[in-house]
């Protein structure tokens, strides 16, 4: 640093919590810069999201996911693994997320004919906020497993209808998806 000071920034006082915007937004100050949302005042409730989410493929490739005959091994049983990993992982993932305790994540992968793996994340904690960024990124992580270890035989596969099922908790309370 210089005698004058260059390239000195002075303290500056922390800002406000941020108030929701008129859309109900809170990850950005009064100044509009993106901040974390402040939790700390919040009060420790069980929480639950379920996240679904279904990978489309040929016939023939889900075929192979269920006779176990791809080079890669265990299609499903990889992407369970990769999207309770993903979950875990959340808050590195997504720009101000919390690092959350979670006390469970559950993975269901489920073959559908003709060709379609149905995905499906449950997500739970107890804390000051909730977990539906934790089971949407695990879905996502699963069906982008499953599409990396079929790829070789089936490029045309398509990741569909990631989606919020359902979230229990907090100050909302139960809040589900309308069923298509």
């Amino acid at each position: 640093m210089s005698e004058g000071g260059e390239g000195f920034d002075p303290p500056r006082a922390a800002p406000a919590a941020p108030a929701p915007t008129p859309g109900g937004f809170t990850h950005f100050d009064a100044e509009g810069r993106a901040v974390m949302v402040d939790v700390s005042a919040k009060p420790a409730t069980e929480r639950l999201a379920i996240a679904r989410g279904r990978v489309e493929m040929a016939p023939a490739t889900l075929d192979a996911i269920r006779a176990g005959s791809l080079g890669k091994g265990d299609v499903l049983g990889v992407a369970r693994i990769a999207g309770i990993m993903a979950a875990k992982r959340t808050a590195e993932l997504i720009p101000l997320c919390h690092p959350l305790a979670l006390t469970s994540v559950k993975l269901e992968l489920v073959p559908e004919a003709p060709g379609a793996v149905r995905i499906e994340a449950r997500v739970k904690t107890t804390g000051p906020t909730g977990v539906e960024m934790e089971a949407l990124t695990a879905v996502s992580v699963a069906a982008l497993t499953v599409y990396d270890m079929c790829k070789a035989i089936d490029r045309g596969m398509r990741i569909d209808g990631i989606h919020l099922a359902r979230k229990e908790g907090g100050k909302s309370g139960l809040w589900e998806a309308a069923t298509p």
